[in-house]
């Protein structure tokens, strides 16, 4: 498997962003001003993240998948760790990424990757997304927002 940016043109992978993020338009926003990344299983695309840059000195992983019969083999671990050598090689001094408050496994996997807690928005995804989200049998109330310092 191998991890490659998205060509300018290169069909934009919709089904497996909208698993992370169920609003198209709030994909559509970020992905233009962002950067996709996508895991390749020879042409099959098996994972995604969009790295934005936020500020000078900070970036954001935005919308990190995988599809789901690729879970559970490590390939999450390598998108994360693919996010922060190419924040690193951009100079950024700082990562951030999100979740909900119903993503264990994410909650869990960031973490293990060295980000840390910095915040919750309360209410986020049910004062955002008018359908509910459920997740893990959790219903999808906050984002958890971490950081990684490089």
């Amino acid at each position: 498997m191998n991890i490659v940016k998205l060509k300018k043109g290169e069909k934009v992978p919709y089904e497996l962003l909208m698993s992370a993020d169920p609003s198209k338009s709030t994909i559509d926003e970020y992905i233009d001003r962002g950067t996709c990344y996508v895991m390749k299983d020879k042409d099959i695309i098996v994972g995604e993240f969009i790295l934005l840059e936020t500020d000078s000195e900070q970036m954001e992983v935005m919308n990190l998948a995988v599809d789901s019969k690729y879970m559970n083999r490590g390939n999450g671990r390598i998108l994360v760790e693919k996010a922060i050598e190419l924040a690193r090689e951009e100079g950024m001094k700082i990562l951030e990424i999100s979740t909900r408050n119903s993503s264990i496994g994410q909650i869990a996997l960031y973490q293990k990757c060295g980000f840390r807690i910095v915040g919750i928005e309360k209410d986020f995804y049910t004062n955002t997304y008018k359908e509910e989200i459920i997740e893990n049998g959790i219903k999808c109330y906050d984002i958890i927002r971490f950081e990684l310092k490089l």
